[in-house]
């Protein structure tokens, strides 16, 4: 069996390039949740990922999924939807009420309390930032993820009417690519989101990007609390 790296108090993490093959990605185990070593791992191409049984996993798989804002694979029944939708979109309205929804949604969750304790505070902090979906003043959908300059890293979402996060995160990659961002992590690459335009890029590729863009300017109002409009 591999032996794993164990995190310390240090905020330093092993080089992405050393995680393992098998399962792809997993980089180094322990550590904590806080602020200041979330905010260090996704500055270098990382996650956490691990269950309530486990201890803190650390990610950084190649090839990473990926989706370019301005390529949002809207078909034909797709667009109908659309053109028929009245859900409302909003920005960090309800940033909690999102990342609960999504540990709720996804039975075999990830998203431990600790977890959301965690993004919770990196919200709080102005770096992680959600995307509700209202139906009739219900919340029905939504995601959320971290912000890297003109990279935002995609972490999670949750539907319980049809296309409700399909329709926050078409609403979302228009609005991203308005303010100036460029690139929106999806991590590992499956049917729904390459449904949506999400594509594979090498590790080496996807980390090239995040050091272009992570420092990058985009609208200062493209986070701020507001609704969106993607009619």
């Amino acid at each position: 069996m591999v032996s794993l790296p164990v995190l310390d108090h240090s905020l330093i993490f092993p080089s992405p390039h050393t995680a393992l093959s098998e399962p792809n990605g997993l980089l180094a185990v322990g550590g904590d949740l806080s602020s200041h070593r979330l905010l260090a791992a996704y500055q270098h191409g990382i996650f956490p990922w691990f269950s309530e049984d486990e201890p803190i996993l650390w990610w950084s798989p190649d090839p990473r999924a990926v989706l370019n804002p301005t390529q949002f694979n809207a078909n034909r029944t797709f667009r109908k939807f659309l053109n028929k939708c009245h859900y409302e979109v909003t920005m960090n309205t309800h940033f909690s009420a999102i990342i609960q929804g999504c540990a709720t949604f996804h039975e075999d969750t990830w998203i431990t309390d600790e977890m959301i304790d965690a993004y919770i505070e990196l919200h709080q902090l102005g770096f992680a930032h959600s995307i509700e979906v209202w139906q009739n003043n219900h919340l029905i959908g939504g995601l959320y993820g971290v912000a890297q300059g003109a990279l935002f890293c995609g972490e999670s979402m949750f539907s319980l009417k049809t296309n409700a996060s399909k329709i926050g995160l078409y609403a979302f990659a228009l609005h991203f690519a308005q303010n100036g961002g460029q690139l929106i992590d999806c991590q590992v690459l499956n049917e729904h989101t390459a449904s949506l335009g999400a594509y594979e890029i090498p590790r080496d590729t996807y980390l090239s990007y995040l050091k272009q863009l992570q420092n990058r300017i985009i609208n200062h109002d493209c986070f701020s609390q507001q609704y969106i409009d993607y009619h």
